[in-house]
């Protein structure tokens, strides 16, 4: 009885959308609207577009709509079809953003082992991710959650041709059929296997070995809570023997849209010694970003004022840091941050 009234209700909507009601349109599409952010995220790597695309999508099924049957697939695929397009159009275009000049004002940087190639990345707040939860996984998913939207996974997907992205995304993240995403891309069955056996071995050399690499302590735990705690702690008091202590051997610092990498402790300890130079201080204020411990890092004035300066991302294994990541300031209000905190 209860699904029949559902399938009701959501036949009338789908019959006002259909005779121009933007709000039985956007009631119809509003269950699908932070999981198809996510999958724009994954496949652009950066949150401003992944919202530029949605926006685009979405007008895309509205005005499209007369001509969807559901006969032929599910709204929530239909929908899946647009967006995967209209990401393989941005992926395609030339004008992805480009690599920025060092711009931290007084510090001159040490010199990075190499320069990277995904500059555009972005970091994704969690608490948005928490709405996707209930998102109903497919049949053929091999990726768990957290994985498929940390940021190694989002990075490792940014240099892998555009249609092996989209495919590896659809069967091993969402778990679609190989039959479905056939026909979102428009392609036959076979083209789509190929494709995800390539995507998947382009994947491996990518992604750091797991082989010999502890896994991270679980999101929230007390072991967790003990490394955000002396990592902040360090941070702040600008104590650079406590911060290398708590990095891997091998660990890793990127800083997009700056193309400056460092790798393995010393250069990274070097690295936070120029950061901490000249007696610049930081106060950090926790958040998380792509199920990874982040903070907000707000540089101490002399007028009291602490503005904020960037965000960091951190990545675990086991009980040691094995990446770090930053930011620009410009990402903190994503995460409800404010630009500056006021004088203790």
């Amino acid at each position: 009885m209860r699904e029949a009234l559902v399938k009701a209700a959501g036949s009338d909507l789908m019959a006002r959308a259909r005779a121009g009601d933007g709000g039985a349109f956007g009631e119809l599409t509003e269950p699908y609207r932070r999981e198809l952010h996510v999958h724009c995220y994954r496949m652009l790597g950066s949150f401003q577009d992944a919202e530029d695309t949605l926006q685009e999508t979405l007008l895309a099924a509205w005005q499209a709509l007369a001509g969807f049957s559901e006969e032929r697939a599910s709204l929530r695929t239909w929908l899946y079809k647009i967006a995967t397009n209209r990401c393989l159009n941005a992926r395609r275009a030339a004008g992805r953003r480009a690599a920025k000049e060092w711009n931290v004002p007084n510090l001159e940087a040490p010199e990075p082992t190499r320069l990277g190639e995904v500059v555009w990345l972005q970091p994704y707040p969690d608490f948005l991710l928490e709405a996707t939860a209930d998102a109903p996984p497919g049949p053929e998913v091999r990726y768990e959650r957290a994985e498929a939207v940390s940021l190694a996974f989002v990075t490792a997907l940014q240099v892998l041709p555009p249609r092996q992205v989209a495919v590896l995304i659809l069967r091993d993240v969402l778990g679609f059929q190989a039959n479905e995403v056939a026909g979102m891309l428009e392609v036959t069955v076979e083209s789509v296997t190929s494709a995800l056996k390539r995507a998947r071995a382009g994947l491996r050399h990518r992604l750091p070995p797991a082989e010999g690499r502890q896994p991270p302590v679980a999101a929230g735990s007390p072991a967790e809570e003990a490394i955000v705690a002396r990592f902040t702690r360090a941070w702040e008091s600008a104590d650079v023997a406590a911060l290398v202590a708590l990095l891997t051997d091998d660990v890793f610092i990127s800083m997009p849209p700056m193309p400056f990498e460092y790798e393995g402790r010393d250069v990274a300890g070097r690295f936070c010694a120029a950061l901490f130079g000249a007696g610049r201080r930081f106060d950090l204020v926790p958040t998380r970003a792509n199920g990874q411990p982040a903070f907000g890092a707000y540089l101490r004035g002399p007028d009291g004022i602490r503005r904020g300066t960037g965000l960091y991302a951190l990545t675990l294994a086991g009980d040691r840091i094995s990446a770090m990541t930053r930011f620009e300031a410009s990402v903190l209000p994503w995460f409800g941050l404010p630009r500056s905190l006021p004088a203790k």
